[in-house]
């Protein structure tokens, strides 16, 4: 049985990945800071799951003895939160990783999967494939580019190395996350009978369900070396290329409920449409879930109260109450040392 090391664990798309994993027979070790709670804590009484309380900044090089293969999903995701600290973005989401891929290598792993994202293409006309120029507006995406940079070169006859550029994700999960764009449709027609849309509607985005994106990590893991290794893969499918607009219409239909919505920010400087072709040619992946499908899910089970919108769920929230929880810790161990 080959044993997975699956940084970031406990986050939205690791805590489903875990799972899949552990279906399909893996031992995983999870290794998360878990800030957003114990997500895992449905799988904990699973033999063949070890959680790892760690950063992939300093962890212990040790936890590399007897991995297999490595899904490196550590970040501080989406944009919003990455421009709140880029410092700390650039050192966990560039350099963690790069230090992660660097001690596989050198530990003999097998198999090393980089989570990136297609928001590494910024704004650009055309449908965009994996030899597009990239043109990265944010931190977070900046700091995706960087870590493709410098991982795939690691990639050799003992280490085979892939880069997934994912669509915007969206669906269920037990980390909950209501500020990916469909997610958050769906709960502001559930409870507020409007769907909050980001100015102006009409810029184009992918997406791709959270279970699919997860079922795309272990295709790359265990397809043939020489059809993933030093590759990248846009991660999602051609016909989930949506507008905005069309795309909340889409999300209300799916609901049985009147189409409404208000804007809220500045115009969305990211638009951008991909190709989905080379994974689907390579690898025969194909997702298996729509937004309809996504939109109906976490309605039901915002109705069953299996999920409750608070600060945890909206990822940039919870990391400013983090920083603030923080800073008054160590206030309260300065005054500690003083008294």
């Amino acid at each position: 049985m080959n044993k997975i090391l699956l940084t970031g664990a406990g986050g939205y798309i690791g805590s489903v990945m875990t799972e899949l994993l552990l279906e399909a027979g893996y031992q995983v070790r999870a290794l998360d800071r878990y800030f957003f709670g114990p997500t895992l804590s449905r799988l904990k009484e699973n033999p063949n799951l070890e959680l790892v309380k760690a950063d992939v900044r300093d962890f212990d090089p040790r936890l590399l003895e007897g991995i297999w293969g490595v899904i490196d999903l550590a970040a501080l995701s989406n944009d919003p939160a990455g421009e709140l600290d880029p410092e700390t973005t650039l050192a966990i989401n560039h350099r963690g990783r790069a230090r992660v891929a660097q001690l596989a290598k050198e530990r003999g792993v097998e198999r090393y999967v980089l989570a990136s994202s297609c928001s590494i293409y910024g704004f650009q006309d055309g449908i965009l494939d994996e030899t597009a120029p990239t043109n990265p507006l944010t931190t977070y995406a900046e700091a995706n580019l960087k870590a493709e940079q410098s991982n795939l070169p690691l990639a050799d006859d003992t280490f085979c190395v892939t880069a997934l550029r994912q669509a915007t994700v969206y669906g269920l999960s037990p980390r909950m996350r209501f500020d990916l764009a469909i997610n958050g449709m769906t709960l502001g027609l559930w409870r507020d009978g409007k769907i909050p849309l980001l100015r102006d509607g009409t810029q184009w985005r992918p997406f791709v369900h959270v279970r699919d994106t997860s079922r795309a990590f272990l295709m790359v893991l265990e397809a043939p070396k020489e059809k993933v290794n030093g590759q990248i893969f846009n991660v999602g499918a051609d016909e989930q290329n949506y507008q905005i607009m069309p795309l909340a219409q889409q999300v209300a239909e799916a609901l049985g409920k009147p189409f409404a919505f208000e804007w809220y920010g500045l115009p969305d400087h990211r638009s951008y449409q991909v190709s989905f072709a080379k994974i689907k040619n390579t690898l025969g992946y194909a997702p298996r879930f729509t937004p309809a499908d996504a939109a109906r899910e976490i309605a039901a089970a915002l109705e069953a109260g299996t999920v409750v919108p608070d600060d945890r769920t909206i990822t940039l929230k919870w990391y400013k109450n983090l920083m603030e929880w923080q800073k008054i810790i160590h206030e309260v161990e300065l005054d500690g040392r003083i008294l």
